[in-house]
């Protein structure tokens, strides 16, 4: 699939790095549109999601939302593991 114009992207699994299951976590943390990531931190939408389904999910979770945090936000697509070290730095 190739990547998603910013602008009009209607589905969170269309952005890079979402799938169903990632879009479901991202919904269950208030996320309904790609463009209400605009302005949110991954760190906050991740505590959101274990507070709210009463589970500890894996910190790359956290990578996966900031990476298509900063896609929306008008960053190149980029896999999501290039994002865990900035994780690493901030948390």
């Amino acid at each position: 699939m190739k990547n998603p114009n910013r602008e009009t992207v209607l589905k969170l699994e269309h952005l890079p790095n979402i799938g169903k299951k990632m879009a479901s976590y991202l919904e269950i943390a208030d996320i309904k549109s790609p463009q209400s990531l605009i302005g949110e931190d991954a760190f906050f939408l991740y505590d959101k999601l274990c507070n709210r389904t009463g589970k500890k999910f894996d910190p790359c979770v956290i990578d996966i939302f900031m990476s298509a945090i900063d896609f929306m936000e008008g960053g190149e697509p980029s896999a999501w593991w290039e994002f865990t070290s900035e994780r690493k730095k901030i948390g």
